[in-house]
């Protein structure tokens, strides 16, 4: 998810180059100490060289993290949650709801990387209207 925060409005080539230097600041992307990280560490991210300097993706990341431990106890289970929507178009509408800097690109990127059915980039594509830029997902 961190990463199509990150990508929205960007190249993805740009946000592939500073991404181990994220994952680094981030902290592996753990949830838990990504929602725990304080007002001093959030301050020193956002001008971290290491990573995309941009303080309101900064934050977003970690909203993000505190909404998704908060999802995850709710539903007893992160995936339980992304799960519990019925379908692909509700799940994206929920997680756009939920979390900062998701569009529908970014929604689609972060349910297909963690494993939920998603429809074929072609398809996806095709439904909303736009020419595919790839055949298929970003790794």
């Amino acid at each position: 998810m961190s990463k199509a925060v990150f990508q929205s409005g960007m190249s993805w080539k740009v946000v592939e180059a500073k991404w181990a230097g994220t994952r680094e600041v981030f902290r592996d992307f753990d949830a838990l100490a990504v929602a725990s990280m304080t007002e001093a560490e959030i301050a020193g991210a956002a001008t971290d060289t290491r990573i995309i300097r941009n303080r309101k993706k900064v934050e977003a990341v970690i909203d993000n993290a505190r909404r998704m431990v908060e999802l995850d106890e709710a539903h007893k289970g992160f995936r339980k949650y992304l799960r519990s929507h019925g379908d692909f178009d509700e799940t994206v509408k929920d997680l756009r709801k939920n979390f900062r800097f998701m569009g529908e690109m970014g929604c689609f990127y972060f349910l297909y990387v963690v494993g939920e059915q998603v429809p074929s980039y072609e398809d996806w594509c095709k439904s909303r209207g736009r020419e595919p830029l790839m055949t298929s997902p970003a790794h």
